[in-house]
């Protein structure tokens, strides 16, 4: 993995989230615990299909 880009995604998000607080608008995110299950459902889902095709 390219550490780098797991490192600016990480920091998009933490801008992201902090702005969002700050104006005081809605995460546009799911709960904690359910979100990353899904983003890793997800992940996982398109290395299968990769695997498999």
């Amino acid at each position: 993995m390219d550490i780098i880009l797991i490192l600016k995604a990480t920091f998009a998000g933490v801008v992201l989230g902090a702005l969002f607080e700050k104006i005081r608008l809605p995460l546009p995110a799911p709960p904690v615990f359910a979100g990353v299950m899904g983003v890793l459902g997800v992940l996982l889902g398109g290395k299968l299909v990769e695997l498999f095709m």
